[in-house]
């Protein structure tokens, strides 16, 4: 519903300010502002329409182009999957997340759906995810004393499932290949960093609310390894020219991702999977989403593409500009902040605003690597929240909406400060 208000509203304001500009070109010299209504004013409406082609046509060649890329991708994550990566990644966490859901019993199915969402979720297998999380949540619900009020543990579930911690952004890497991106996976270890202080802030809100220790040895010892290990790649590329910075981001998100490739290939030989056939599988998978979202591009597209075209994002983006200008002089990423507002509210929404900045400057731009990054950072709060909740009943959500939120927040700021740090300007 928050979406249906958001998109209607692109057109609304649109329309607003294209009569405002037009009627104000037509009776500038009777209100005495020639200095603001030039000739670009009386032609607004026809660039309004001209946006629609415009933004169409885009959104139906990106959806091809996607058609080869998901196919792809969907394919090899399916290898993995019937490979056993999954249920690999659920037991190497098992004893994590046993510290986390307390009040589920230790043989409860509950936490052998969550802990493949998760791994799914990771790997960026989204088709599989869904189900799972939602036949987690029904697990968990039949251990919720009170029925229409989320538990501790539901709550929980939720907010790491909306903090997207993922260790392979097929999509995002899709989309910058295809808006030409000269390296498509640059954004790969931002992301992951920028997704982990996501999860991590998402996490601890969490954990204070339960009152969890994350001091527990079990928890704790899992945190320090991966915080170790982010804190590493942080402090490695922080050593580096900032010349070098964007060129070895590259190099080890394309290596970590052929390294991941062959590893799937080499456990699906080794439990007798038929890798080819598992492949087809997947990649038909690739093929049926890359046409579902064609009319959520277009839509999407088409309604920011208005709001651009009439002047609004303009006036948008050199307000927020000069708010933050009171307090700093670095304003580059307030361009990448529409696709960082819209993104807990909806990810087509925020997928649509991503496309349209890097197709207006640019993939591999400063804004175009920041609003990817942004893009990956985070989950749609509001979205998973609304599924995993309506698929069960709860209307008492408690505060995962607020805990949600946080991580979302936590993660933007992240992506912001490591954009800066990895494609320096």
């Amino acid at each position: 519903m928050v979406l249906n208000y958001i998109w209607i509203g692109f057109f609304l304001v649109a329309f607003i300010v294209a009569t405002i500009r037009t009627i104000g070109y037509y009776f500038r010299d009777s209100i005495g502002s020639e200095w603001l209504f030039d000739e670009s004013n009386a032609t607004v409406f026809n660039d309004l329409v001209q946006s629609t082609f415009d933004m169409a046509e885009t959104s139906v060649d990106i959806s091809i182009y996607l058609i080869g890329v998901m196919a792809l991708w969907m394919g090899i994550m399916k290898i993995g999957e019937q490979g056993g990566a999954v249920k690999g990644m659920a037991w190497i966490f098992g004893p994590l997340f046993r510290k986390l859901f307390p009040d589920i019993s230790h043989n409860s199915p509950a936490h052998g759906s969550m802990l493949m969402n998760f791994s799914a979720n990771m790997l960026g297998l989204d088709n599989a995810a869904t189900p799972l999380g939602l036949k987690a949540m029904s697990e968990l619900q039949e251990e919720n004393p009170t029925k229409d009020k989320a538990s501790d543990s539901q709550i929980m579930f939720m907010v790491l499932n909306t903090s997207g911690l993922t260790l392979i952004p097929v999509s995002v890497m899709a989309l910058r290949a295809s808006e030409g991106a000269a390296n498509p996976a640059d954004v790969f270890i931002p992301i992951l960093l920028a997704t982990y202080f996501s999860t991590l802030i998402g996490l601890s809100v969490v954990a204070i609310k339960q009152k969890i220790s994350l001091l527990n040895p079990t928890v704790f010892l899992y945190l320090l390894s991966i915080s170790a290990a982010i804190s590493g790649i942080i402090w490695y590329f922080s050593s580096l020219a900032p010349q070098q910075i964007g060129s070895y981001s590259s190099i080890a998100g394309n290596g970590i991702l052929m390294i991941i490739i062959t590893l799937f290939m080499v456990l699906a030989l080794t439990k007798k999977v038929n890798v080819y056939d598992a492949f087809i599988e997947g990649a038909k998978d690739g093929f049926s989403v890359a046409i579902k979202i064609i009319p959520y591009l277009v839509a999407m597209l088409v309604a920011i593409g208005v709001f651009r075209a009439s002047g609004a994002m303009e006036f948008l983006i050199e307000g927020i500009k000069w708010f933050v200008e009171l307090f700093t002089v670095r304003t580059e990423f307030v361009e990448g902040l529409p696709t960082a507002f819209m993104k807990p509210l909806s990810g087509s929404g925020a997928r649509g605003m991503m496309v349209e900045a890097m197709h207006t400057h640019g993939a591999d731009s400063f804004v175009g690597r920041l609003v990817s990054t942004l893009q990956g950072s985070t989950e749609t709060t509001f979205y998973v929240l609304a599924v995993y909740f309506g698929s069960i009943g709860v209307k008492n959500t408690r505060y995962a909406l607020g805990a949600g939120l946080m991580a979302d927040l936590a993660g933007i700021i992240a992506a912001i400060i490591i954009s800066y740090m990895f494609f320096p300007i």
